[in-house]
């Protein structure tokens, strides 16, 4: 048999019906359209599925993301035209295997023992060979051989003008046809599994029973009753939030332009999340003890929902997709960032907000996130200690984590404890995300706190590092920040250093040095007349960067590294006494010449600069929290799922059935001696013929022929 890419010929008056068919019933119809639903699953593989538009917008731009939205690529396999494809494949498919069944049975049935001998001498693989007289013994011992062999043998007799002659027809692999029809129905059961799983049911209720999309918000209990599924919704597939001690009982079925709400048959009550680590920090485990009650009868069944470890209740599966947070509470402090305000206290749940005031500014807080542990790696952390600014901890730790043979130098792990995040949303709607971690961090010998902020999703967080004081607490910096705006205090600062850093019997240079201290110390808080006329951009010219692009104005290149090793040691030392001043004025001790000291000066030199950059008008710092867990399900009822099972059977059986399968077909013609060989009369015997034919021609075929001589015809290689 033949396969050809033609379809069915249905004969019509209409020559439009019959085209129509036959491009339908054509296997390079089904192609095309597999081809085209390949394209569109990488589509759907590479853009993430059912994402808020707004990140489309961010990604692509208003136009783009408005030309995507038209062709719903943000949800693929969800979309009319890709199940309307599907449709059109399951069609095809099942019509090319309708046409090509009738003949591949006919075909395993044939043996094609009514070949002509002419035809045989015409095949590659073809011998000849004078065999011992009775060509019925012959034929007999032929065929107990193939049989042997595995063959399928029939045995035909022909009457010769000399005499009767025995045609010997063979055949093996018919598998091979038959992978063809495995593959083939494995493409129209995946299919019609797909359909029966996706959201082709879920619209078909939608569009019966006027059920509509909801896109507000508010409680699940008062949604209305359109926008929910009925309980005996026989495919559909959701997810669900249940929080420790908590139960819910409606699934969510996240749609394009909203969401739909699914009863479920039963109530899953979440006893205690599981979760554990690998020293990596990322997630080793999920696990979720729960309690399924049935609404119906009240049976309880208590199980534990592990990734790849589904339970099955009422028909329906419950998968552990992920976790959340459950609604932890959290205790901060809030400090802002201006030097005349005070901090204060502030209490929220992860999930919520609260309004705050700053001045006649109004701000809203979003608290969106609290994790526990954090665990970083520290192997090369050396170079980066220098330029807050630049400093980006998350992105170079997320940058190195997975497979062992990623990572070019070896790995120092530590968990460097809670962080939360949260948005701080002006009154125009305009958000800015930040992440700070709780506890400081031993950093190159530092104890540092971590700020991070970031004005887009799209980018990562960028860190402010400030040192802890004695305490380690942040205390000790934002005194001396406080101090920084504090025009007295810095002039006292400047009168402090001069007197200290000139000798007595050298009173000329005190004024002198006063000037150049009060000038560094204005550049690098910002306030100094001359940064007027340097100032460009939305960031305030102060800090290290001020003073450098000071120095690159007024001080010839040839002397600016001495100049500047003076400025910026005289710089330090009236920051040294500007936080000997806030102390003495707070009542605390002043600080010891020590290590600790000029490490604490050093790095606070460093972040004081870089603060300036950090641009928020407060920041918070979690001092306490009781943590909530909450375990993410994905539930769904799926009749399809044996289906697809079975067409992924199908379809391994017909794969290996047409890779690794050959199909041979084998004649032996047996003619009485008197039959001519080629022109020449045979000197008694019986006159043998053999042919081979296969659909691969391949090494193993020649070697086999070869090896069918020797056992069939007695002829050596």
């Amino acid at each position: 048999m033949t396969v050809t890419t033609d379809g069915l010929n249905v004969p019509s008056q209409r020559r439009w019906v019959s085209d129509a068919v036959e491009l339908l019933s054509s296997m390079r119809f089904a192609i095309s359209l597999l081809t085209v639903i390949c394209i569109a699953s990488v589509i759907g593989t590479v853009l993430k599925q059912h994402e808020p538009m707004n990140n489309y917008v961010n990604q692509f731009g208003p136009f783009w993301s408005e030309v995507f939205a038209r062709f719903d690529l943000y949800s693929v396999y969800s979309a009319w035209w890709f199940l309307l494809i599907l449709a059109f494949l399951v069609t095809s498919t099942t019509l090319c295997i309708a046409r090509n069944t009738p003949k591949i049975l006919a075909d395993l049935r044939a043996y094609k023992e009514n070949i002509r001998e002419q035809s045989l001498k015409s095949f590659g693989h073809h011998a000849q060979a004078t065999l011992e007289p009775d060509a019925r013994a012959q034929a007999e011992r032929i065929g107990h051989v193939l049989v042997e062999s595995g063959w399928k043998v029939k045995l035909q007799p022909r009457d010769t003008p000399t005499g009767q002659g025995w045609m010997v027809a063979a055949k093996t692999g018919a598998a091979n046809k038959l992978g063809y029809l495995a593959a083939h129905s494995a493409i129209v059961l995946v299919c019609i599994g797909g359909l029966l799983d996706g959201d082709l049911i879920v619209r078909a209720q939608m569009w019966l029973n006027d059920k509509t999309v909801f896109s507000g918000g508010g409680l699940i209990a008062d949604v209305p009753e359109q926008h929910r599924l009925p309980l005996n919704n026989p495919t559909f597939r959701g997810n669900l939030l249940v929080t420790e001690g908590g139960n819910a009982h409606v699934a969510i079925l996240s749609q394009p332009t909203g969401v739909l709400l699914q009863e479920l048959p039963f109530s899953v009550e979440l006893k205690k999340f599981v979760v554990d680590y690998y020293s990596t920090g990322m997630p080793k485990l999920f696990a979720s003890d729960i309690v399924l009650r049935d609404k119906a009868t009240g049976e309880t069944r208590e199980a534990r929902v592990e990734v790849n470890h589904p339970v099955k209740f009422k028909g329906v599966e419950i998968f552990q997709s992920s976790f959340d947070d459950g609604g932890s509470t959290i205790h901060l402090k809030a400090r802002p960032m201006a030097a005349n305000t005070r901090p204060f206290t502030l209490e929220g749940v992860i999930g919520g907000s609260s309004a705050l005031t700053n001045g006649d500014e109004r701000l809203t807080i979003e608290f969106t996130g609290l994790r526990v542990i954090n665990v970083e790696n520290f192997a090369d952390s050396s170079g980066s200690g220098t330029d807050v600014r630049a400093v980006d901890l998350r992105h170079s730790i997320e940058s190195r984590l997975g497979a062992a043979n990623k990572t070019p130098t070896e790995k120092v792990l530590r968990n460097i404890g809670p962080s939360f995040s949260y948005k701080l949303r002006d009154a125009s709607g305009q958000a800015t995300e930040f992440n700070n971690y709780m506890l400081p961090v031993d950093v190159d010998g530092n104890r540092l706190f971590l700020l991070g902020k970031r004005e887009s999703t799209d980018t990562p967080f960028r860190y402010l590092r400030i040192p802890a004081d004695e305490n380690d607490e942040l205390d000790g910096w934002f005194r001396l920040k406080a101090a920084l705006a504090d025009t007295g205090m810095r002039r006292e600062a400047v009168a402090r250093y001069a007197k200290s850093a000139v000798e007595q019997d050298r009173p000329d240079l005190v004024a002198a040095l006063s000037v150049s201290s009060q000038r560094a110390i204005d550049l690098f808080a910002g306030v100094d007349p001359v940064l007027a006329t340097m100032s460009s951009g939305p960031v305030p010219l102060a800090g290290l960067q001020a003073v450098a692009q000071f120095m690159e104005g007024n001080v010839p290149e040839a002397e600016r590294e001495r100049a500047g090793e003076v400025l910026v040691r005289i710089l330090n030392g009236v920051l040294f006494e500007l936080n000997q001043l806030a102390r003495e004025r707070e009542g605390l001790a002043p600080m010891q010449q020590s290590e600790a000291t000029r490490s604490f000066m050093n790095q606070s030199v460093l972040s004081l600069s870089d603060s300036f950059f950090y641009r928020a008008p407060m920041t918070f710092m979690m001092e306490d929290f009781q943590q909530v867990q909450a375990s993410v399900f994905q539930v769904s009822r799926a009749p399809g799922k044996t289906i697809v099972y079975l067409g992924c059977f199908f379809l391994i059986v017909g794969v290996f059935a047409m890779l690794y399968v050959r199909e041979r077909r084998l004649w032996v013609w047996l003619s009485p001696a008197a039959a001519s060989v080629d022109g020449a009369e045979a000197a008694g015997g019986t006159h043998a013929i053999l042919a081979l034919s296969t659909n691969r021609k391949t090494m193993e075929v020649d070697k086999e022929f070869v090896q069918l001589k020797s056992r069939l015809l007695l002829l050596s290689s």
